[in-house]
């Protein structure tokens, strides 16, 4: 919808009709006037992305007269290839990569990416370490390239003290109660642990509300049994309910943790909470530095002694706070808002047109 209504494109937007996320089913939902034409695709094998591949409406489609086709998908999923392979040879293919780390995938899926990247005209890197990762990389160095992020609804995501209010009311907690959160995947990588082991040593009174699912929720229970006025855990959460959770927090959390197979690639809860007035504490973790640069305080993702330290540090002061909330939010309205994101993709998609 926003690149529809950043310049002067006809814009259709093909998805899964249904498909299977981290948490649960996710549904596709048209948006009242939106300025884009949707075309719903089945799937099958949806909760597996790397084995997922599109139906029977997908070829009609791409058949379609179109000047730029973007491919949000890996470029080593049968996915991506099956895209690649659609598009007309007339026609611009643009894919685009979260991946941060160097990896030598086995065949087939190394033949999956050297297919993809062969056919594409262009790629986007979601992020400064893709982009220093894949830039040196067979088929992609000889490409041309742009660093581009997703982006943020600040008209849903926006400070908002009535909603902050009703929301602690709601969880039993006091306007003077500092609240210390989460949003997310609730496993080992996302720092759960971190934040945790912070917790139960720090020295202060912080509160702490956990919001999303995953495997480590037993984990959360068992804190929030030793400690039911000070923790809250909400699973059930939509993405529609995230904006009112993040106003309810006086700080948010992203200790997420480096493994060998995975480094954070973007963390769309920073932008999210940028947007929402949230200062932030987070890891040194991938792409988290570039995203929050000034705008939060960043930790070293090993020093659990200094996480416990800054969260307190923060915690306890209001000016800090405030100080860092005013930053994040005007980097989330200048560089994450949809209408600027939106903008610099049409300004690259021109770009590889006019070559």
């Amino acid at each position: 919808m926003a690149l529809a209504g950043a310049g002067a494109w006809q814009v259709t937007a093909a998805a899964p009709a249904r498909l299977r996320g981290d948490l649960r089913d996710i549904e596709l939902e048209p948006i009242a006037d939106e300025a884009c034409r949707l075309a719903p695709l089945d799937v099958r094998f949806g909760s597996q992305p790397h084995l997922r591949t599109y139906g029977r409406q997908l070829g009609p489609l791409l058949r379609e007269r179109w000047d730029l086709v973007h491919c949000w998908e890996e470029p080593y999923v049968i996915a991506a290839a099956q895209v690649a392979r659609g598009t007309d040879r007339a026609t611009r293919f643009v894919p685009a990569t979260f991946q941060n780390i160097r990896k030598t995938y086995p065949w087939p899926v190394s033949a999956l990416e050297h297919r993809v990247m062969a056919r594409a005209d262009a790629w986007i890197a979601f992020g400064q370490t893709v982009y220093d990762i894949q830039r040196a990389r067979t088929g992609y160095a000889s490409k041309p390239a742009r660093v581009l992020s997703p982006g943020v609804d600040i008209t849903s995501f926006h400070p908002d003290a009535a909603a902050r209010q009703n929301v602690r009311q709601r969880l039993r907690w006091a306007e003077q109660d500092v609240v210390v959160g989460f949003v997310g995947r609730f496993v080992e990588e996302k720092g759960v642990e971190t934040l945790i082991h912070a917790f139960e040593r720090s020295s202060r009174q912080w509160h702490l509300l956990f919001v999303g699912g995953g495997p480590l929720a037993s984990r959360i229970k068992s804190v929030q049994q030793q400690h039911p006025a000070r923790v809250r855990l909400v699973e059930d959460a939509t993405h529609d309910d995230v904006p009112s959770y993040l106003r309810a927090m006086d700080l948010i959390c992203a200790p997420s943790r480096t493994t060998t197979r995975w480094r954070e690639q973007f963390g769309r809860m920073l932008i999210e909470a940028m947007a929402s007035g949230v200062p932030i504490v987070a890891s040194d973790s991938g792409e988290i530095p570039h995203v929050v640069q000034d705008a939060g305080l960043l930790i070293a993702e090993d020093d659990i002694a200094k996480w416990t330290e800054s969260i307190d540090r923060v915690a306890g002061d209001a000016p800090l706070r405030c100080g860092l909330a005013a930053r994040g939010l005007a980097r989330a309205r200048a560089k994450f808002a949809w209408p600027i994101v939106a903008r610099q993709h049409l300004d690259f998609f021109d770009e590889v047109l006019s070559r």
